[in-house]
């Protein structure tokens, strides 16, 4: 199993509401547990993992009352910084602590951002591009996934 594979089985379990997939091969183990409620399913994988495909949400019924509407901000111009990996979104290294960046701040390549924290461990997210940050898009402490929108930079 890949890292492709695994990071789409890491979506899959955040999406599907399961709370803990096990997969065991003759050289290989991997579990999977998220922080929601429990659901219990029951299944039995073959030895040969097949490619996961999405399960489709029930559609919701769009509203056929419509309000005025704000002005749509123009975001293409902005880069987004997306996040890296499944976690817990902090701004600050503590709570006592200022934030590594707020809006308007500079930032430069390798600059760190914030921290998420996965399994209880911190990682520091680092900037791979250097800009005026725009916009903060997640609130702290608040759960992300992978490939979630954090911050909007304005490229300099």
């Amino acid at each position: 199993m890949d890292i492709k594979q695994i990071q789409e089985l890491i979506k899959f379990v955040s999406r599907s509401g399961v709370n803990e997939v096990a997969i065991e091969q003759e050289d290989f183990k991997i579990t999977i547990k998220t922080n929601q409620a429990p659901t219990f399913v029951q299944a039995t994988v073959p030895a040969q993992i097949a490619p996961v495909a999405p399960i489709a949400a029930p559609q919701v019924a769009a509203p056929t009352e419509t309000k005025a509407s704000a002005p749509v901000e123009d975001t293409s111009k902005y880069i987004t910084v997306k996040s890296p990996m499944i976690g817990t979104f902090y701004r600050s290294a503590s709570p006592d602590k200022p934030s590594f960046v707020n809006v308007g701040d500079e930032i430069s390549t390798g600059k760190v951002i914030c921290i998420i924290e996965a399994m209880k461990l911190f990682n520091e997210i680092e900037s791979e591009v250097s800009g005026r940050v725009v916009k903060v898009l997640v609130d702290n402490a608040s759960p992300v996934e992978y490939d979630q929108p954090l911050f909007l930079v304005e490229p300099i």
